[in-house]
């Protein structure tokens, strides 16, 4: 077992690579455990390859096995070997959303029966204690209470993950064997850290992008206006510079062909601004005690004063 693990928990397929891609591409690098769970198979997704339409949830419902392949596809181009799905592959569907009014997500009118948002707390934190106590990490990244921006299933991520954390760590809670019908030798996860996308740095690619003559990618998005997607700067407490592995990043945002196109705005983001953009990802402390900071009044390191 690697001295320093880090475990992610992430909504669907292709959360983990746009989010803390170059962060898992560096950690692997630097020989450092990663683990990631992933709560759906993303069943829910809007198909963006032509082609593959009829794997969406309205017509054949086969989007979620195709997206497990481009889980797998996108871990290995980032180096991560241990990458499994809560309680096991389709235990929890993707509850699906729809946008509210004042730009962000809210669920969906329809919910299937085993949707994620519908799962029982504490059934599904029981899924992820197991592997806490299993993998025993010193760091576990996850979404803010809002999901960073209300996706029922992130906002679900965020409670199970919150929760599994807290169970992990009781000595009386189901401290047996798993062979005895218990969750494995309690584990108190040292720092817990919530993903962020820093203001600044969103209105600055914005920007560029608007200087460019894109008007598309990221319609709607002001610059200057409301960014209620992205966390001010001052609420930030680390960064990761995963810069010398953004082409990882980037490769594994290919892979999840159904979901992010090298047309589309992400990818016409990162042209404009450059690999900044996708190689530094930023987080916010949620538990524990910040390590040592850099000039700009970060912790460079997920693991820093550990």
């Amino acid at each position: 077992m690697p001295e320093e693990r880090l475990l992610l928990v992430h909504a669907h397929p292709d959360d983990e690579t746009i989010g803390t891609g170059a962060t898992m591409a560096k950690y692997v690098a630097e020989g450092r455990g990663v683990t990631l769970v992933t709560c759906t198979a993303g069943e829910m997704g809007e198909v963006l390859v032509p082609d593959l339409e009829h794997l969406a949830a309205h017509r054949d419902d086969r989007l979620g096995e195709h997206r497990r392949g481009e889980l797998d596809a996108a871990m290995a181009t980032l180096g991560v070997t241990d990458h499994r799905y809560l309680g096991g592959f389709g235990t929890y569907r993707d509850s699906g959303m729809q946008w509210h009014e004042d730009g962000y997500a809210i669920p969906a009118d329809t919910i299937h029966d085993n949707a994620f948002w519908r799962a029982d707390l504490t059934e599904a934190a029981d899924h992820l204690v197991q592997i806490i106590r299993e993998v025993r990490p010193q760091v576990l990244v996850t979404y803010d209470q809002f999901g960073n921006y209300g996706h029922p299933d992130h906002i679900q991520a965020h409670r199970v993950a919150t929760y599994a954390a807290a169970l992990a760590a009781v000595p009386s809670y189901r401290a047996a064997s798993i062979e005895d019908g218990g969750l494995g030798e309690p584990w108190d996860i040292a720092k817990v850290y919530w993903t962020a996308l820093s203001e600044s740095r969103m209105r600055e690619g914005l920007r560029r992008l608007r200087e460019s003559g894109d008007k598309t990618a990221f319609e709607g998005m002001d610059p200057d206006g409301p960014l209620p997607m992205t966390t001010p700067d001052s609420d930030l407490s680390a960064v990761v510079d995963g810069n010398d592995h953004v082409e990882r990043k980037l490769g594994a945002m290919r892979a999840h062909a159904t979901q992010i196109t090298t047309d589309g705005p992400f990818f016409a983001l990162s042209n404009n601004v450059g690999s900044q953009v996708w190689g530094v990802e930023f987080f916010r402390i949620a538990k524990g005690e910040r390590g040592p900071v850099g000039d700009d009044g970060l912790e460079t390191d997920l693991f820093a004063g550990l």
